[in-house]
């Protein structure tokens, strides 16, 4: 690791946390150059939904560069790009009765919430956006000033202008409390003297994940879109993390009977790894872009079309979704056998997101490291870092999946001693 050490930057922060060099993956496991196997919980921060160097994808995507298919395409027309959005149109698009257009961008998740929010302001031609505590929406400067962790919003050194923080509505929060928030923003809105313009749109995370998995009340969500819908603003969406299957649905609104204008996805939606960003754009709102007037040169990677596109077909039917489902069920109910022995422990999350908040930063660290000297990767979120987020690949074999939880209940009570 010493040429790691000795010429990458300091920002590196992942490989703190987990000090060897990897050789090799297949599917929720990651093995080091020593030949040491570690079980992943942590899937490339999300990415890795359909675990690492699937077997499909990658004889796709190997057929694809024999035949010395377009890798780089910017926004040219291309085979793979057509086929991932008739696969995309066929399979998620229609049977929701959407229409909304696909747009391509940069390739990671901030791209895809800087042209959202680029987009809410020019159709509205407003600049304030509503965004909510704990919410993590990206890196570049529009997508940190939404951000509200302050060791990221720290690092920008400009102002971090135009956004209207509120607090979130989860199901850690009571009803009546969720819905008052909304009624007590709707009334400065219509109040001519409380000095709030209308905003451009309402950036929301149906389930917070690197904020600390909170996850949203439908009815809170549902009363934010009247809301904006009273105000002229747009909804958005950043399904980034949470979606592509995590939840047990491919978005993690899914069934509530919502109707966002701009859904923003990356992370799992390349399907193997490789780099995608994609937005769902109402038509109405899409047809404010002027032809290039957004662009980004890796908006065109064939690689993650077909990869993509064979991603998609685990949503042909319901077994995926089902099994997700299942395993979702298994790790909720260990963690909250786990959480009934540890004072201040809580559990929170939905389908195969989940998450242990041990209530101390400096506790969450120390388990996760001795996770990693017992073989699982797994990484903290939330508030000072108390959270323990368990994002596994949803492919992730059972036997897999049940020694991980082990681990990480053995890793948990060995912290405890120590910190004793």
């Amino acid at each position: 690791m010493q040429v790691f050490e000795q010429w990458e930057s300091d920002i590196r922060g992942y490989c703190r946390l987990y000090p060897t060099v990897f050789k090799s993956a297949s599917n929720a496991r990651q093995t080091d150059e020593n030949g040491k196997s570690y079980i992943d919980f942590f899937a490339g921060a999300g990415v890795l939904n359909f675990g690492h160097n699937n077997a499909r994808m990658k004889r796709a995507m190997i057929d694809f560069m024999e035949r010395d298919g377009l890798a780089h395409s910017l926004d040219m027309y291309t085979d793979v790009k057509r086929d991932f959005i008739e696969k995309f149109v066929e399979t998620i698009v229609r049977p929701r009765g959407w229409n909304h257009k696909l747009q391509f961008m940069g390739p990671t998740g901030t791209n895809a919430v800087e042209t959202a929010l680029k987009l809410a302001r020019k159709a509205t031609g407003r600049r304030t956006v509503v965004a909510y505590e704990h919410g993590f929406h990206g890196m570049t400067l529009g997508s940190l000033a939404c951000t509200a962790n302050a060791y990221f919003r720290n690092a920008a050194g400009v102002p971090l202008d135009h956004v209207l923080r509120q607090p979130f509505g989860s199901d850690e929060v009571a009803l009546d409390q969720c819905l008052a928030w909304v009624d007590q923003l709707r009334a400065m809105y219509e109040d001519s003297s409380s000095g709030l313009e209308p905003p451009a749109a309402f950036l929301i995370e149906p389930i917070q994940a690197e904020g600390g998995v909170h996850v949203a009340r439908p009815e809170w969500l549902k009363a934010v879109q009247d809301l904006a819908r009273d105000l002229g603003a747009l909804v958005i969406y950043d399904d980034i993390q949470a979606g592509c299957g995590r939840t047990g649905h491919y978005f993690s609104f899914d069934g509530m009977g919502l109707d966002p204008d701009i859904i923003t996805l990356a992370k799992g939606i390349g399907g193997f790894g490789t780099p995608m960003a994609m937005n769902l754009v109402k038509p109405e709102y899409d047809k404010h872009w002027s032809p290039g007037e957004h662009t980004g040169t890796f908006r065109g990677q064939g690689l993650s079309f077909v990869a993509g596109a064979v991603a998609l077909e685990y949503f042909d039917d319901d077994e995926l979704m089902n099994a997700v489902k299942a395993k979702g069920q298994t790790m909720r109910e260990r963690l909250e056998a786990i959480a009934r022995g540890q004072e201040g422990f809580s559990v929170r999350g939905r389908g195969m997101m989940q998450a242990l908040d041990v209530g101390d930063g400096d506790l969450a660290k120390r388990i996760a490291s001795t996770a990693f000297e017992s073989g699982l990767l797994i990484g903290a979120c939330g508030t000072g870092g108390r959270v323990l987020k368990l994002i596994p690949p949803l492919t992730i074999p059972e036997a897999d999946l049940a020694e991980g939880l082990d681990i990480l209940e053995q890793s948990i009570a060995s912290a405890r001693r120590a910190a004793a």
